[in-house]
């Protein structure tokens, strides 16, 4: 049994893995958690349970994935209906405490937490709903702010990522004075480097100073035409608005909220050092999925490749081993396990039925025998996405769509789909059976295009829905609600 500690969790916001020095990024500056990791354990092929933000915050809340508790889109919060770790633990004398962005569906509800500091959540408890819409897909009205914001500066989220690190750091310097026979967990959800595209200048101007190199595949005749992508980039169509200098303020914007976000994290970890804590406090960093920022020609999230379904995920601190990469595929359903692990809590029935297996036991070389689940039931898409990885393979079924199949060993920037290539025929039909051994991918597009109608309706239809409007970025606490 793992000696419980202390644990902090912090959770960024659309931070792609492949924007950290320790992940193998030669452009992006991100010397605190490159020190987390060289003190730890980095996990190198993680992933989100879903890529957007209500769901897999949903699915690293409750320990299960989105077909298992049906918060499907972001227009479905988590609601605290579903126990969360955050519920088990309180209920177990435990003070857990989250500071800064949750997406859960309103303050009024019980989410299990002990206290939500400067909490975000959706808007009007109702979120994006035009994502509800899943056939003859609505042009995303507020799409222009992806490049229009891009630039140096600071924005009402660079704002609010330096109000939840100043809180995070009081509550660190006041715990280290509290007396407990029970360790605690602290919840820091910071939004950088979701866009807005505003960063900091002394962050963008690094960026931007230098040679940047274009995204990949952004050239038009390169871009991939799979169905669901051309879906996706129709109704989210950023691009549209790229001219210019815009990738460049883009991309320099991106990477200098990683550098900030970076910055953030270091003055936490600091805060836990000065307080006394470090030793008897465990750490643990991951975002809650990535951005595909221009590759392909595709901004935002909501697609299957690494840059978008995987995330960095990072541990340190006792019992977890030093400059470790664990190459291991893991999930963020399998936090909920990690976090009564850490606790000291081995109840069994705590984890009958949930599919996730202790990061700490994989960190010390288990390989569970499983395939982990990436699924997407939201905005910008006509049909559900799945993907698992198997061995060396990504396999990503569409519901009504081809299949795709990369082999991440010879393809890790997956260039080459290999679905319609007979000598991978074995392959792909072994990672489809895979798939359904997990879940029936054609049942479960319906159970979630089944509540989205019911959710619709609740909203006055389709026409309504589109009326209101597209917010492009959840507002923060106290600032206006401008829909486009």
């Amino acid at each position: 049994m793992t000696k419980p500690k202390n644990l902090l969790i912090i959770m960024s916001d659309e931070h792609s893995p492949k924007a950290l020095g320790c992940y193998g990024s030669e452009i992006v500056k991100t010397p605190n958690l490159d020190g987390l990791a060289a003190r730890g354990t980095l996990f190198k092929s993680a992933y989100c349970a879903s890529p957007v933000c209500i769901p897999a915050r949903a699915a690293f809340a409750a320990g299960k994935y989105i077909h298992q508790i049906g918060y499907w889109d972001n227009a479905d919060a988590y609601d605290g209906r579903i126990p969360s770790w955050h519920h088990r633990l309180r209920e177990r004398g435990h003070d857990v405490v989250s500071i800064g962005k949750l997406h859960f569906r309103a303050p009024d509800e019980d989410h299990g937490f002990s206290e939500e500091i400067i909490p975000m959540h959706i808007i009007e408890g109702k979120g994006d709903l035009m994502g509800l819409v899943r056939s003859e897909l609505p042009v995303r009205k507020g799409a222009y702010k992806m490049a229009h914001y891009a630039g140096p500066g600071e924005s009402s989220y660079t704002f609010y990522d330096r109000e939840i690190t100043s809180r995070a750091q009081v509550w660190l310097r006041e715990a280290a004075k509290r007396e407990s026979d029970k360790p605690w967990v602290l919840f820091v959800s910071l939004v950088a480097p979701h866009f807005p595209l505003t960063a900091p200048p002394e962050h963008y101007y690094h960026y931007f100073n230098q040679n940047l190199p274009l995204p990949k595949l952004y050239d038009k005749r390169d871009r991939p035409n799979h169905p669901y992508l051309v879906d996706y980039r129709n109704s989210f169509n950023y691009d549209d608005y790229f001219e210019g200098d815009a990738v460049k303020r883009a991309v320099a914007g991106y990477y200098g909220l990683c550098s900030f976000l970076d910055e953030n994290i270091g003055k936490i970890l600091r805060s836990l050092e000065d307080a006394g804590l470090a030793d008897d406090t465990r750490v643990m960093y991951t975002s809650d999925h990535g951005d595909n920022l221009g590759t392909r020609g595709l901004w935002g999230k909501s697609t299957m490749f690494e840059e978008t379904a995987g995330v960095p995920l990072i541990m340190a601190g006792p019992d977890i081993p030093k400059a470790q990469v664990v190459t291991t595929p893991v999930s963020h359903i399998d936090a909920y396990p990690t976090v009564l692990d850490a606790m000291g809590n081995g109840e069994t029935d705590l984890r009958d039925g949930y599919p996730g297996y202790s990061l700490f036991n994989i960190a010390q070389g288990e390989v569970p025998d499983r395939n982990v689940l990436v699924e997407y039931h939201g905005m910008g898409s006509t049909t559900g996405a799945f993907m698992i990885r198997h061995g060396k393979y990504k396999y990503i079924n569409y519901a009504g769509y081809p299949a795709q199949l990369f082999d991440l060993e010879q393809d890790p920037e997956e260039l080459h789909d290999l679905a319609a290539d007979p000598r991978h025929a074995d392959a792909l039909e072994a990672c489809r059976q895979r798939l359904y051994l997990i879940c029936d991918p054609e049942e479960v597009d319906r159970q979630a295009k089944a509540r989205q109608r019911e959710l619709l309706q609740e909203n006055g239809g389709r026409e309504a829905v589109i009326a209101r409007g597209d917010l492009g970025f959840t507002p923060v606490p106290g600032s206006a609600t401008v829909f486009d």
